[in-house]
């Protein structure tokens, strides 16, 4: 059997995603229960990250204590890749020692690259292009809490960046729509777009966007690596602000979700992402079980 990789959300069909959603939500009550599987004793989980991270290191990290497994943590620098490897070497080496990879890094062709010359599954934990292991995290936390996420509507307000081209693969993948709002010069990738057709609008007023929404999402203006642009993201952005006005406009029902870091009174309010209508610890939390699922299913596929 061919090896499978998670590079984005595409990489899986609507049943299989579907499927792994409904096996994080059981995987969540058998660990509130005390009950664990230990299935992947002598399994070997290595992290490869050149970017920093909280969540994606350590849900990755207990997901493999819990299963019985052991996760090693390398940055680029202590590696051969630091002084200039060829990449398909690193993969190769890499992949008869262990049983599954997982990459952070800026270049998403550089994980495209690692996966082709790897012998074991490689993960996804975040590129320049799309970070599908949050969209996991997000549809099992809106599944949890409202049921199926079929026929939805989501507003996605702010930067077109990574985690946005994760939620139009959402959108496909799991038949809902998606209304994104984000200044001129700052939307999504054309390719991602293209390929979710009819499902995605794209606004320039927020308002438009998060009417009768059932999700409000949004994401730090200036991710990892666009420091320098901070000042420049605030000025186009000032108007994108998830506020307590904004939030009036979608569905009394709906919820609030940000992957996280998120900087009270920049993209969100204190109101809204400490009120009662924010799931973004639910979020944070089904990081660890989305992606225990994901392990499974990638080591036994």
């Amino acid at each position: 059997m061919s090896v499978r990789h998670f590079l984005t959300l595409l990489d899986l069909n609507s049943d299989e995603l579907r499927a792994l959603i409904e096996r994080a939500i059981e995987l969540k009550t058998q660990f509130k229960a005390g009950l664990a599987e230990q299935k992947f004793q002598g399994y070997t989980l290595v992290m490869i990250f050149d970017k920093s991270s909280t969540r994606t290191r350590l849900s990755f990290e207990v997901a493999m204590t819990h299963f019985g497994g052991r996760a090693i943590f390398l940055s680029p620098g202590s590696t051969q890749l630091g002084r200039g490897e060829a990449l398909e070497d690193t993969a190769r080496v890499m992949s008869r020692m262990v049983e599954v990879v997982v990459i952070r890094t800026s270049s998403h062709s550089m994980v495209e690259k690692f996966a082709e010359h790897s012998q074991v599954p490689v993960v996804n934990g975040l590129t320049d292009r799309f970070h599908p292991c949050q969209l996991l995290a997000d549809i099992q936390t809106y599944t949890e809490l409202r049921g199926d996420i079929r026929g939805r509507k989501v507003a996605w307000v702010g930067d077109g960046n990574n985690v946005c081209n994760s939620w139009i693969n959402a959108a496909l993948r799991f038949d809902f729509s998606l209304c994104v709002a984000t200044p001129r010069g700052y939307h999504p990738e054309q390719e991602t777009l293209r390929n979710a057709g009819n499902r995605i609008a794209v606004f320039e007023d927020p308002m438009d966007a998060v009417r009768n929404a059932d999700i409000v999402v949004t994401d730090t203006w200036a991710s990892m690596g666009q420091e320098e642009e901070k000042e420049k993201r605030v000025k186009a952005f000032e108007n994108y602000r998830v506020d307590q006005k904004l939030m009036r406009h979608a569905n009394s029902d709906a919820v609030f979700m940000h992957c996280l870091p998120a900087y009270r009174g920049f993209e969100v309010t204190t109101e809204v992402i400490d009120g009662p209508q924010s799931v973004v610890w639910d979020q944070a939390e089904n990081r660890l079980h989305a992606q225990k699922a994901l392990l499974e299913y990638l080591l036994r596929a």
